[in-house]
């Protein structure tokens, strides 16, 4: 791992139809490039954000009929970038159940790596919001890096931020980087979003990438954005106003090896076995 290259988030505000999306996506990537950036990255759900989810079912496509994969991999070949599609909905053969995967896109156009998210965003928020993910996706079942030409990418998608273990095995494998692309909620982003970025980053010593959706979408969702560039020491390097733009950072991939030797605590891992459980959590 050596060098420098430039990072860049593509902030959208997705719509339910996946034919404005791509075109979106397309022009904010092609700014993106104008800027220089080497790797360039959509947020969770790039493709749709549709409230219905007999409507989401019937519009996913499998992997080989996707017109936003099939976009962004024309992208990544136009563009001559790496690519990260943060994820896009994936019908899947013979399931019921979709898949939410994220997608690593080398320049030639092929699919470096693939990663369906782990944890399910299923909660009952304060402002009476209701999510329940697992009704309609499945669930990953492994973690995943990228090989690039800087060095190891960690891929995950949103809520996955809330769970500190899959980032720390991403480190222990090797990862430089770290992406969390996103669609947040705007109560939880105001609370929670900046903390837990920097926290991921500082924890584990990673740059961390944090593509996110921006506003109202159909239904009358409405995402937080604030898309994210963080060091390995916590710094934010680059950060989105609200709506969609585009924010672009330089990544000097000496940063990872200079914070792991002031702190080296990725080396200081030790086992231990867990306190008893309380009577209380088994009620």
């Amino acid at each position: 791992m050596s060098g420098r290259f430039t990072a860049a988030c593509l902030q959208l505000c997705s719509a339910a139809e996946v034919e404005p999306n791509i075109a979106a996506v397309r022009e904010l990537a092609h700014r993106a490039r104008d800027r220089g950036a080497d790797l360039i990255m959509t947020p969770e759900v790039s493709d749709m954000m549709e409230p219905q989810r007999e409507r989401v079912f019937a519009k996913a496509k499998t992997e080989p009929d996707h017109a936003m994969l099939a976009a962004c991999r024309d992208l990544a070949r136009e563009t001559g970038a790496w690519f990260l599609l943060g994820s896009v909905v994936v019908k899947l053969e013979n399931e019921p159940l979709l898949a939410n995967r994220s997608f690593m896109i080398a320049p030639d156009g092929g699919i470096a790596a693939r990663y369906d998210k782990i944890h399910m965003f299923d909660v009952d928020l304060p402002t009476g919001e209701s999510r329940r993910e697992s009704k309609s996706y499945r669930p990953g079942g492994a973690a995943v890096i990228a090989e690039l030409p800087w060095g190891r990418l960690g891929m995950t998608v949103c809520y996955d931020l809330r769970f500190p273990d899959l980032y720390r095995a991403l480190a222990q494998a090797g990862a430089s980087f770290l992406t969390i692309p996103s669609a947040f909620t705007v109560p939880t982003g105001r609370a929670h979003w900046h903390v837990l970025m920097r926290a991921r980053a500082i924890e584990n010593f990673c740059f961390v990438f944090a593509p996110a959706q921006s506003g109202e979408h159909a239904g009358g969702r409405k995402t937080y954005g604030h898309s994210l560039i963080v060091a390995p020491w916590g710094e934010i390097l680059a950060e989105a106003e609200d709506g969609p733009g585009v924010i672009a950072a330089t990544i000097d991939t000496a940063k990872v090896m200079e914070a792991r030797r002031a702190v080296p605590s990725l080396s200081h891992d030790r086992p231990f076995a867990p306190p008893a459980r309380s009577p209380l959590a088994a009620e």
